[in-house]
C-alpha cells in the first residue's frame, strides 16, 4: 500500500528535495505540497495523507500550529504529522510532540531517517532525531505542573514493560527482541495499554510514562 505525504515548507527547494526523496521510494508518494501552514491545513483536511512533513517556522500560520490544528488532543480524527526542521529547540520538540506531532527530525538528519520517519509515523508509531532523544527524555522526566492522569484501567506488569520500553525510543521489534515475545504480542498490549491510558500515540504513551513517575 502506498503511503500518501503531503509536504508543507517555505522554500521550494526544500520541498523538491523531500519530493524526490519521498517519490524515489517504491512504496510513497507525494500527493500535495504547501508553502505555509494555513495552506497546509486545507490540503491536508482535503486530502487527507497518510503522512504530513511540516516545517516549524512557516507563514500565515507556523508548523506547530498546524499540527495542533490536524493532530492535537481536540481533533476527533487526527492525522500522522513529523515535523522536519533546522531549528533544534526544547521548547519546539516539546511542544511539537504535546501538540500531537509523531516525530521530530533535524533536516540535516539525511534522506534515510526522513523515509524512516515516514515509514514509522505510517505504521504509527514515532521517530525522534537521534541528536535531541535525550534531551527529550530528560525533559519529559522534569514534574509535570499537574500529575499525569490515571490509566482507566490498571496496567498489568507486561504493559508497564512495554510502556517502560516505548518511553526509552524502542520500536515495536526491539521491544519483542528484548521481551522475548512475538511483535504481534507487543502491537496487542501496545493497543491495550493505548486504550486504557486514552492515549492517541507512541508519543502520548512515553508522556504518561515519564510525566506519572513510571521511570524513576
Amino acid at each position: 500500500m502506498t503511503i500518501r505525504v503531503l509536504i508543507a515548507d517555505d522554500q521550494q527547494m526544500v520541498r523538491t528535495g523531500f519530493r524526490m526523496i519521498i517519490d524515489s521510494q517504491p512504496d510513497m508518494e507525494v500527493v500535495g505540497e504547501a508553502a505555509d501552514g494555513a495552506e497546509a491545513v486545507a490540503l491536508a483536511r482535503r486530502l487527507r495523507p497518510d503522512v504530513c512533513l511540516f516545517d516549524i517556522r512557516m507563514p500565515r500560520m507556523d508548523g506547530l500550529e498546524a499540527t495542533r490544528a490536524l493532530a492535537g488532543p481536540a481533533v476527533a480524527d487526527p492525522l500522522r504529522v513529523v515535523i522536519v526542521t533546522t531549528f533544534d529547540m526544547d521548547e519546539y520538540v516539546y511542544g511539537a510532540l504535546r501538540g500531537g506531532a509523531v516525530g521530530f527530525l533535524l533536516k540535516d538528519g539525511g534522506p534515510a531517517l526522513l523515509v524512516e520517519a515516514v515509514r514509522a509515523a505510517a505504521n504509527g508509531e514515532a521517530l525522534v532525531s537521534p541528536s535531541i532523544t535525550v534531551r527529550l527524555l530528560e525533559r519529559l522526566a522534569t514534574p509535570p505542573a499537574a500529575p499525569a492522569a490515571a490509566p482507566r484501567e490498571p496496567l498489568t506488569e507486561r504493559e508497564l514493560d512495554v510502556v517502560r520500553l516505548v518511553a526509552r525510543g524502542r520500536t515495536n521489534e526491539e521491544i519483542a527482541g528484548e521481551l522475548f515475545v512475538s511483535l504481534s504480542t507487543i502491537k496487542t498490549h501496545l493497543a491495550s495499554v493505548q486504550r486504557k491510558l486514552a492515549a492517541r500515540n507512541r508519543v502520548e504513551t512515553a508522556a504518561w510514562a515519564w510525566e506519572s513517575g513510571l521511570m524513576g
